[in-house]
C-alpha cells in the first residue's frame, strides 16, 4: 500500500474539539450578512444545499452567484488555536507509518495548513487537496477523488482513505481503496477498518496488510 489519505476536519481531531462550530456560525453570517438570505432561511437552505451539492458553496455557486474564494477566505476565518493544539501522541502515531500521507479535504487549503499547523504534524504530509481539485466539487462526489488520485500518480487500490463521513468513505470504496472509518457509530459494510480515534491507526493498519 502506497498512500494513506486522511481526511481533515474531525478526523485528525475529535470532534469534541468543535472547531467546526466556528465555521459554521461564518458560513451562516456569510449567507445573512453578504449573500442577503433571511436569517430565518438559513437553516433550511444549508440542508438542502448538503443533500443536493455535498456542501453549502456548491448551492451558493450555483444559486446565488458566489465567488467561491470569497466564501472561503470568510468562512474559514476563525482562531484555529481556540480549539486545537499540538497533538504529540497522533504526531508519534502518524510518524510509524511509513507510507506516503496527504490530505484531502472538502475545506481550503489555508484552513488545512492552519489546522496541520495547530496539531503539529504539517511536516508529516506531502500535499493538501482541498475543494478546489475538481471546480470545488466536494466529496462524496467521485470526481474529487479522480482528481486526487491522477495528482498522486496512484492507482485507488493502492490507497487507504481515512475518513469521519461514511459516505465519503463509500465512494472511496467504489473506487477501489479501502477504507478507515474513525468516530463511533455503526460501522458499515463499505468500511474495513473502524477506530473511535486516528491515534490508533499504526497498530491497526496491520489488519488491512498495509505494510506490503
Amino acid at each position: 500500500m502506497d498512500i494513506l489519505i486522511f481526511d481533515l476536519d474531525n478526523t485528525l481531531y475529535p470532534p469534541e474539539r468543535e472547531l467546526f462550530s466556528l465555521i459554521d456560525v461564518r458560513i451562516n453570517r456569510y449567507m445573512t450578512e453578504v449573500v442577503g438570505i433571511p436569517a430565518r432561511q438559513v437553516d433550511a437552505l444549508r440542508r438542502d444545499y448538503w443533500q443536493r451539492y455535498g456542501v453549502t458553496l456548491q448551492g451558493l455557486i450555483r444559486h446565488h452567484g458566489v465567488d467561491p474564494e470569497d466564501y472561503l477566505d470568510y468562512v474559514h476565518d476563525v482562531d484555529v488555536c481556540q480549539r486545537l493544539e499540538p497533538d504529540p501522541q497522533l504526531r508519534e502515531a502518524l510518524l510509524a507509518l511509513p507510507q506516503r500521507k496527504t490530505v484531502f479535504t472538502n475545506g481550503s487549503t489555508c484552513h488545512a495548513g492552519r489546522v496541520l499547523a495547530a496539531l503539529g504534524i504539517a511536516d508529516l504530509f506531502e500535499t493538501v487537496y482541498d475543494i478546489r481539485v475538481a471546480g470545488y466539487l466536494p466529496k462524496p462526489f467521485t470526481e474529487p477523488y479522480r482528481a486526487v488520485l491522477d495528482a498522486l500518480g496512484v492507482e485507488a487500490d493502492r490507497c487507504v482513505m481515512i475518513e469521519d463521513l461514511r459516505d465519503n468513505l463509500r465512494t472511496a470504496k467504489q473506487l477501489g481503496m479501502q477504507t478507515v472509518l474513525v468516530g463511533a457509530g455503526e460501522t458499515p459494510s463499505y468500511v474495513d477498518l473502524h477506530l473511535a480515534n486516528v491515534r490508533q491507526i499504526h497498530p491497526q493498519l496491520s489488519r488491512l496488510g498495509v505494510w506490503e
